[in-house]
């Protein structure tokens, strides 16, 4: 299987919102700013200074994740989703890997994100790739969250 990792490109709005929807509605539940965010990604990332990347695994997108600016310089990873049918085939460590690499020319900072606990391979997958556990805000941006990870791009 050939997996390469491609930009954003209109047409595949719809696998964005799909993917997430899937393992969202598997696990938690699709809260308003995850709907705003699928729904409206071109307005709600791309536009803000955001970026959303696809793994296309021969000609089917099999993952996806989004970088959300917060400020300049530090974007929260956001929206990591692989298709069910994927799943095993280290895509999402290709997608994490190719984040970091990403960021990291971009000069940016950090990179911020919002889990669960009930998530242990995602979380374990974050701590290897040099993600660590920071406070919480008493308002994250969604009420599934209760772990909270950075990681520092430059010191």
């Amino acid at each position: 299987m050939n997996t390469s990792i491609i930009p954003f490109d209109p047409k595949y709005a719809k696998d964005f919102a799909a993917l997430n929807i899937e393992w969202l509605e598997k696990y938690f539940v699709v809260e308003p700013h995850d709907a705003e965010l699928l729904e409206q990604c071109e307005d709600t990332i791309i536009n803000q200074g955001g970026f959303i990347f696809f793994a296309k695994a021969d000609n089917t997108i099999a993952g996806t994740f989004s970088l959300i600016k917060i400020e300049d310089g530090i974007y929260e990873l956001g929206k990591m989703a692989v298709s069910p049918k994927f799943q095993g085939q280290k895509i999402g460590q290709q997608l994490l890997e190719f984040c970091i690499e990403f960021s990291a020319n971009q000069g940016w900072k950090k990179l911020l994100l919002y889990s669960n606990r009930i998530l242990e391979n995602a979380i374990y997958i974050y701590s290897k790739y040099g993600f660590e556990e920071i406070p919480m805000e008493d308002h994250p941006p969604y009420q599934r969250s209760n772990i909270k990870m950075e990681l520092i791009l430059q010191k």
